[in-house]
């Protein structure tokens, strides 16, 4: 008897559907055809042993089961349940009337319960592309396959929960979420008033979040640069309905949504260790993965220790920062994962970790400075528009009972400024934010008055900035000049701008 289950596999954030046709006939033997992998072929054991220790009948016929389209390759041990539903419809333990109407997938146990698997939203989407009824997941998958409106999901134990709803008996019912549209997305366990002094550099990361800016902070061991890190994402606009899926479908792609979550409810921080490949870094492998920075997509990656990172992670990050999006080619596949992400990175000021320190005194030789600050290279430095000095918080900051400003009351300032960007990029749709202006909108949008040009060129003069500054120091200005509500961007935020352009002077580091 031939019956036909469907699935699903991943090709990179995407789903594609899978069809599993599974015909029993006389002789002893089990075939597995169309591209699977070893996890994949290792079913049967797991199936077998599944549907003996429930109590169904398992024929040992001849039995080959074939997975449409051949050209995909299959992974993973997610095709177990529609491979195991089809051997029981096969051999009629199970009513075939619905197996159409329902996408199927999930991880068998030997007892026959069900493990969690990867990709459940973007598995659930194109179940609703496609016209399914249904889908039926390992139950601590269904709260986030069910954010898919219109779509019946039901989040199964065992076996026999799927059994049941497929001979239309129901003992589960679908899993309902509701208010999501209006749920706010938002709720982190750090806050800014927790930082103590520190506001010169509240107000640069205030600046970076309201522009969508890349920043550098360089400061010695203690100072506060990781803590200040940590709270980027705390001030940056709460995540939209449409980011919020588009994070939540890279996070399930790599198994990383909670058990019985249904949306990433905030935005992303990701903090790599220095010691990270190109691949983790960036995403790859044979079957191509996401990597940090599109984890990080819609949020704050956070590079600790800067020049500690190998040239060659560091190079690979250029293009996707520029284009927002990682392309991953192999031989048979090319994938895109998304990778619009705020850069916060952070460095000693050199490796004693204490040039231009207030207090201790810089033990490094004659050159190490500058050697230290050449381990990043030129066009990446080129892509972080704030470079911001951290010095140690002073004793009266430290021993003050007083709070700092809260992130919601910036945050608010940052939103404000937000929007008027939207506002003003309404007809350029690649454009969302002041760091991703091209150099014909810097031209239109960051014009200067005459005192404005006279401050830019006697600062690129006396400071020694280098070329590749202006630009960065025009669009900080425009962050600024849109947080002061201005129309046009005045010499205080001109001035405000230079000031975060330190590693650009020739005399840093000398």
């Amino acid at each position: 008897m031939l019956v036909k289950t469907f699935g699903c596999a991943l090709f990179g954030i995407e789903a594609i559907q899978v069809t599993i046709e599974v015909n029993i006939d006389r002789g002893v033997n089990f075939y597995l055809v169309g591209l699977p992998d070893n996890a994949v072929k290792e079913s049967q054991q797991r199936i077998e042993a599944a549907i003996i220790n429930l109590g169904y009948y398992y024929p040992h016929k001849k039995i080959v089961i074939n997975m449409a389209p051949a050209d995909i390759r299959k992974e993973g041990s997610a095709y177990d349940l529609p491979i195991a539903i089809g051997i029981m419809a096969a051999s009629e333990q199970v009513n075939t009337d619905l197996l159409e109407q329902f996408i199927i997938m999930g991880e068998l146990s030997l007892d026959g319960t069900l493990k969690p698997i990867k990709g459940a939203l973007p598995i659930a989407i194109k179940a609703k592309q496609d016209g399914f009824r249904g889908l039926i997941v390992p139950k601590p998958n269904a709260r986030e396959a069910a954010v898919v409106e219109g779509l019946d999901v039901y989040g199964v134990e065992n076996i026999h929960e799927v059994v049941s709803i497929l001979n239309g008996e129901l003992l589960v019912q679908p899993v309902k979420i509701e208010g999501l549209e209006s749920e706010q997305f938002g709720d982190y366990e750090f806050d800014f008033s927790d930082v103590k002094g520190q506001e010169n550099i509240k107000r640069a990361l205030e600046i970076a979040a309201a522009g969508g800016h890349n920043v550098i902070l360089i400061g010695p061991p203690g100072s506060g640069k990781t803590m200040l890190a940590k709270r980027m994402p705390t001030i940056l606009p709460p995540l939209t309905m449409a980011e919020a899926l588009e994070t939540t479908k890279i996070h399930s792609v790599a198994g990383l949504v909670g058990r019985n979550a249904a949306l990433v409810r905030t935005r992303p921080f990701r903090s790599p260790h220095h010691t990270i490949s190109d691949a983790g870094l960036v995403g790859g492998g044979t079957y191509p993965q996401p990597g940090e920075i599109s984890l990080a997509h819609n949020g704050v990656l956070f590079l600790d220790e800067l020049p500690e990172f190998k040239r060659t992670v560091l190079e690979v990050m250029r293009q996707p920062m520029e284009d927002r999006i990682v392309t991953i080619s192999r031989a048979k596949m090319t994938v895109d994962f998304p990778a619009n992400f705020m850069m916060v990175a952070a460095m000693n000021p050199c490796p004693c970790g204490y040039y231009n320190h207030p207090d201790k005194e810089c033990t490094c030789k004659p050159g190490m400075v500058q050697q230290y600050l050449n381990r990043i290279s030129g066009p990446l430095m080129d892509r972080i528009d704030l470079h911001v000095e951290v010095v140690p918080v002073a004793y009266k900051d430290l021993s003050s009972k007083s709070s700092g400003e809260p992130s919601a009351v910036v945050r608010e300032r940052v939103i404000k400024a937000r929007k008027i960007q939207e506002e003003r990029y309404a007809e350029y749709p690649a454009i969302h934010a002041n760091a991703q202006m091209t150099s014909q909108l810097i031209q239109k949008y960051c014009d200067l008055d005459e005192d404005c040009r006279t401050i830019l060129k006697n600062a690129m003069n006396r400071l020694g900035l280098s070329a590749r500054a202006y630009d960065r120091i025009l669009k900080v200005s425009r962050t600024i000049a849109d947080l002061d509500e201005s129309e046009n961007i005045q010499t205080g935020h001109l001035a405000e701008a230079i000031n975060y352009r330190s590693l650009d002077r020739d005399n840093w580091g000398s």
